[in-house]
């Protein structure tokens, strides 16, 4: 079988990484994008190199699935370790096992520890739970490969703590944009469902507590499915059995041609095929099929299980995705879930990093009422956002402009009172590289001074905290010598006289007076390029005479 191109590209990254050292690697493909495929390649590479390779999974249906696309991409059979069949004893170098069932550990025991050199897992986002975490510390020198469409957790524990490197990342915009996934648009429903009195459990939403804010909902939510999906092939994702069957049968009472499964169906089988054959146009399960199911011709999903872990909606979302001739688009049907907490997973969260662009694009799916590809909506909202942090940024260093014209600026400050020590100070602990506290700032601004420093393009930059106690350690000192403030500092340079910081707080004082009488108007008589008031000049006569100021005084 032919590679897609970026199939290719996440093989050899793959070879690359275990070439390099870095024995657990992560390989991310969205749903759709063929990742049994580019693993079984992997697989099929390293039985050239003399590998035993393990493909591990936990549900039946994945090992399934990794067998027969071994067999019809590679032409390589392979033995099984599951339940009562073993691999052991079988002249087989690829062999699909059930982490359930290799957990054990009186069935590990049996193998020794190097009888796997390569062990490919696939929904690695699984990878952290104790049963695999068994089976890969057994196995301790082999090389990994995780294979997952969405890395998240739901406990938040990050995959970093157990793979070394990601090889490869293929984006499902990427994948929309080269025509591998489909379209995907998404329609903000304006029914609101009452969330707020669901609890969590697991680091998601309670289940039952879901099926309970929902039932009252169910008639409404069939109606609105005549409106928005009455002639696409859907899938509904519900919380319980007991609810996804209530479902199926109000959705024939509203005319459509609905089927059920779950997993106690014994015509499970069937009832998927007959699906498959469009004998049914709308499928209900309690999240039965959010791995390894495909339907490639399903353009219609309704997700009426919320949940804050992103990797669960991506997948329910995922059975969707898949390109199919005749098939434009993939619609997903967005309720408004009303709770408190803020971090449900909306059509948002398939495409975007940013928290507030997901946020704006919600909004803006809201407000719109119509349905929206999610990369056009995406980029609007990220348009819109940055926008938004343009003005508020335009309005802070505006608020930045006004404060600093009312305030001396630390650079200049040092030069007009001529402080070496202030100039060349260099933080040496890192206290003192800290930036400044907010009271050290707030300190810095009553008493006249920018609570930060312009570089030399005028931008603002914070103070060092060492640099913050000196100058509030030197505006002390100059207090009690009864030396000019900054802010007659600044008024007075900024009508051009020069080292005000070296004149005495009353000459200050009495020339902004003079000024003030003046109508605002520095007098004409007074040269401000060279004046020099009385105590200045009088310090400079001592000096010429050999003596330092106090010594004419005292």
């Amino acid at each position: 079988m032919d590679l897609r191109p970026y199939q290719q590209e996440a093989r050899e990254a793959i070879e690359r990484e275990w070439s390099g050292g870095r024995k657990k690697t992560l390989l991310v493909l969205p749903t759709g994008c063929g990742k049994t495929i580019v693993f079984t390649t992997v697989a099929e590479d390293r039985v050239r190199e003399g590998d035993r390779v393990l493909i591990l999974a936990h549900r039946g249906e994945l090992l399934d699935q990794a067998a027969d696309k071994l067999e019809r991409t590679t032409g390589l059979k392979c033995s099984v370790e599951k339940a009562d069949q073993t691999c052991l004893g079988q002249w087989y170098r690829v062999t699909v096992g059930s982490v359930q069932s290799l957990m054990r550990q009186n069935r590990l025991d049996k193998f020794p520890n190097d009888y796997f050199s390569t062990i490919i897992v696939d929904e690695a986002h699984h990878i952290l739970t104790d049963g695999y975490q068994r089976v890969l510390n057994h196995f301790s020198e082999a090389k990994v490969l995780g294979v997952t469409a969405t890395p998240d957790r739901s406990d938040r524990r990050n995959l970093g703590q157990f793979f070394e490197s990601l090889a490869y990342e293929y984006s499902i915009v990427r994948a929309i944009r080269e025509g591998y996934l489909c379209k995907i648009m998404a329609q903000t429903v304006p029914l609101k469902i009452d969330m707020t009195s669901v609890g969590q459990q697991n680091g998601d939403y309670a289940i039952r507590e879901i099926a309970t804010a929902l039932d009252p909902y169910l008639e409404q939510i069939a109606v609105e499915m005549e409106t928005y999906c009455k002639n696409r092939k859907t899938i509904v994702f519900l919380p319980l059995i007991k609810t996804s069957q209530k479902f199926r049968d109000i959705l024939n009472k509203h005319g459509f041609n609905a089927a059920e499964v779950n997993g106690m169906s014994d015509d499970r089988a069937v009832v998927l095929q007959d699906f498959a054959n469009n004998k049914y146009s709308v499928l209900c399960n309690s999240m039965l099929l959010t791995e390894g199911y495909d339907c490639p011709d399903v353009d219609c999903i309704v997700c009426l299980r919320p949940t804050k872990v992103r990797s669960l909606y991506c997948q329910i979302i995922g059975r969707g995705t898949r390109i199919h001739p005749g098939k434009d688009n993939l619609l997903i049907l967005d309720f408004l879930w009303m709770t408190q907490k803020h971090d449900l997973c909306r059509p948002a969260s398939i495409i975007c990093t940013d928290p507030e662009i997901a946020d704006k694009m919600t909004k803006n799916l809201e407000e719109s009422g119509l349905p929206e590809d999610i990369e056009e909506a995406e980029e609007k909202a990220s348009n819109d956002v940055m926008a938004d942090r343009e003005e508020a940024l335009a309005k802070q260093l505006e608020a930045v402009r006004h404060k600093q014209g009312k305030l001396v600026d630390p650079i200049q400050f040092e030069m007009s009172i001529n402080s070496s020590d202030l100039a060349l100070y260099q933080p040496t602990t890192l206290s003192e590289m800290a930036p400044a506290s907010e009271k050290q700032m707030q300190a810095l601004e009553k008493l006249g001074i920018f609570p930060g420093e312009t570089d030399a393009s005028g931008n603002p930059q914070i103070l060092t905290s060492g640099k913050a106690q000196m100058i509030l350690d030197k505006l002390g000192k100059r207090r009690l010598e009864g030396l000019a403030t900054p802010k007659q500092i600044r008024f007075l340079e900024n009508r051009g006289f020069m080292h005000v910081g070296e004149w005495q707080f009353g000459e200050a004082n009495s020339m902004i007076s003079r000024i003030s009488m003046n109508g605002w108007k520095t007098p004409s008589s007074i040269d401000v390029s060279t004046y020099v008031p009385e105590s200045l000049t009088a310090g400079r006569r001592l000096k010429n005479k050999g003596l330092q100021p106090w010594e004419g005084v005292f």
